[in-house]
């Protein structure tokens, strides 16, 4: 038996040891590669999880394919493929590896940013509502943290908070997410290049891209132009969204290499696994999956429009994998109701709480989140 057959039958004997074998059927494929790529959108329990912005179609098949050919390297840090990832991305956006570095997905990324430019009073101005981490991740440090109100368009309004640093008078920190989350909406991206322009180097700006590759507006664009000519701007990607990498924790920051050497003085060494880092160079270049995750995208969304307009619940335009709708009655009401019908959807997100944040499935995924919410409707629910 070659290496790869013997991988699959451990990786498959592993799964008998552990009590699953039931769920392989007499029909699966003697590679059981079918089984793992078909699994549902569901959690442990049989629910549907439309909560967390995953990708419902779970990882490539060349992924896939890396990860169990990584296994043989498990044993081994995964510097090699660390670096080989980086010198992949830093040719992607015609950067030089040290404009790159890694994290256990972009959360990762931030949490360092976060933690290196920390000072005493230093503000950390911030969208709200937008990504719920990066405030998170202030504490302990001795931030003064300033939230600002998104703009009618649900755009993150720069003007105000340009307003907040020049009142402060101090060396800044301004994040940036966009497409922002929970709302889905961009912040036109002329805009925010005005701003970095005229910023002096003690205005730092963190910009979030973890949906950039779901975007397709000719109002937006990335913030990479800016990394090799300025220090003052970090620019973070992930594989969790557009590749399906959520549960392998891999995500990149883009940067002035004077910034991420700062940076990575707050990084956990080796952070990103062998069988992550392997995911991602697979992931790569897979046009193919990122045409069917877009593909699937496109569709799930129009499913949740259509059912939306029928039942006349207002709701953001979104440039993500997510749709931010209105809802009537009780936000928790609304999210307990759909539990008990095993359909997990999105958390509150203050101040928005006549809202809610779902994200997108499969487009039968989506179909039963409309026929359980038109049941709701029936009942007076929502």
């Amino acid at each position: 038996m070659d290496r790869r057959g013997f991988l699959k039958a451990g990786t498959f004997a592993g799964i008998a040891s552990t009590g699953a074998a039931s769920r392989l059927s007499a029909a699966a494929s003697p590679s059981g590669l079918e089984w793992l790529s078909s699994r549902p959108n569901l959690r442990a329990d049989g629910t549907l999880r439309l909560s967390a912005n995953e990708n419902p179609l779970g990882i490539s098949p060349g992924a896939r394919e890396a990860v169990i050919e990584a296994i043989t390297d498990a044993n081994r840090y995964p510097g090699f493929r660390q670096k080989e990832l980086i010198s992949r991305l830093a040719a992607r956006y015609d950067l030089r590896p040290e404009n790159v570095y890694l994290g256990a997905g972009s959360t990762e990324i931030l949490q360092m940013a976060v933690q290196a430019l920390a000072a005493s009073g230093r503000p950390l101005i911030v969208a709200e509502p937008t990504f719920e981490d990066v405030p998170g991740y202030r504490r302990p440090f001795p931030y003064r943290f300033v939230t600002v109100p998104l703009d009618f368009r649900y755009a993150h309004d720069l003007e105000r908070m340009r307003d907040e640093v020049e009142k402060s008078n101090r060396p800044s920190v301004v994040y940036i997410c966009n497409p922002n989350n929970p709302t889905g909406s961009i912040t036109p991206s002329a805009e925010v290049d005005a701003w970095i322009h005229d910023a002096p180097e003690s205005v730092f700006f963190i910009i979030d891209e973890a949906y950039y590759e779901l975007v397709d507006d000719a109002s937006y664009w990335s913030a990479l132009g800016w990394v090799d000519r300025r220090r003052n701007v970090l620019v973070t990607r992930t594989f969790s969204k557009i590749f399906g990498m959520a549960g392998l924790r891999i995500g990149y920051g883009l940067a002035h290499e004077d910034t991420v050497a700062r940076f990575k003085e707050f990084q956990s060494n080796n952070s990103t696994t062998q069988l992550s880092a392997a995911a991602a160079l697979a992931s790569l270049d897979d046009e193919e999956f990122v045409a069917r995750s877009l593909e699937s995208n496109r569709a799930a969304r129009a499913v949740v429009h259509q059912t939306l307009d029928e039942l006349r619940l207002g709701y953001l335009p979104s440039h993500t994998n997510f749709i931010m709708h209105e809802i009537q009655g009780d936000l928790r009401d609304y999210i307990a109701r759909f539990r008990e019908q095993g359909i997990s959807v999105g958390r509150p997100f203050p101040p928005m709480l006549g809202y809610n944040r779902l994200s997108l499935g499969t487009e039968d995924e989506m179909e039963r989140w409309a026929e359980t919410i038109r049941s709701f409707r029936a009942r007076g629910w929502t």
